[in-house]
């Protein structure tokens, strides 16, 4: 079976040459590029299997290659993968928000970025049935049944809580912004806001008790589950 393509796209030569040398080491077919002009247009003419995009790019920067990726039928399935300057909050959060399914800040690990490629392509081409069970860790999710297992104990979740948790089990390891939440777990039945997310968190780390530590703070984004 044929290895993922993997688009790279940053302006730093050597930091694409060592980021082509370890996917290709694991298998990828790599294609980089230095700009987000030369992105767009390799993406939209051989869409890959998922980029990786650096956020600071000269003239078209990597928030609108991010954007109009994301709103163009041919590519808005292919995962992404951001490339961040570290304490560039505003920019890692806007990213997630138009689509970005993951982040990562410079300086990093090549072998992290490469085990976070096979994350988000491995969940990119299982996508969770909203009516499968999610086990993670000592929690037990049965969505039809509206249940939630500790270590084999019940918990009582309110439908809001029940669907943040499940929201976040589906891809421990992913961070979401408030907003982001906000889109997946709002009803009708429950008038969601971005800071009510920060009051629900907390409440349904009370109930998780001591597994309550299973969903992470992500400083300036959001939260994850963790992996």
């Amino acid at each position: 079976m044929a290895k993922h393509r993997i688009l790279v796209v940053d302006d730093e030569e050597d930091l694409l040459e060592l980021i082509e040398y370890n996917l290709a080491k694991e298998g990828y077919r790599v294609t980089c590029v230095g700009t987000g002009e030369d992105a767009l247009r390799e993406a939209r003419a051989n869409p890959p299997d998922l980029i990786v995009l650096d956020l600071l790019l000269p003239n078209v920067d990597g928030l609108e290659v991010c954007k109009l990726l994301k709103n163009d039928p041919r590519t808005k399935h292919v995962p992404i993968v951001m490339l961040t300057a570290k304490g560039d909050e505003a920019d890692m959060v806007t990213g997630l928000e138009l689509g970005a399914d993951d982040y990562i800040s410079k300086p990093f690990s090549p072998r992290v970025l490469t085990a976070r490629i096979r994350a988000v392509l491995r969940r990119a081409q299982e996508p969770a049935s909203p009516d499968a069970t999610v086990q993670v860790h000592e929690l037990l999710i049965h969505p039809g049944r509206h249940e939630v297992l500790a270590a084999g104990k019940p918990l009582s979740l309110t439908l809001t809580e029940f669907r943040l948790l499940h929201f976040l089990a589906q891809r421990p390891g992913w961070a979401f912004s408030r907003s982001q939440i906000v889109d997946a777990v709002k009803g009708d039945d429950y008038p969601v806001t971005e800071r009510s997310v920060d009051v629900q968190v907390a409440g349904l780390r009370k109930k998780l008790g001591e597994f309550g530590d299973y969903i992470e703070t992500v400083r300036g984004v959001g939260y994850r589950f963790k992996e």
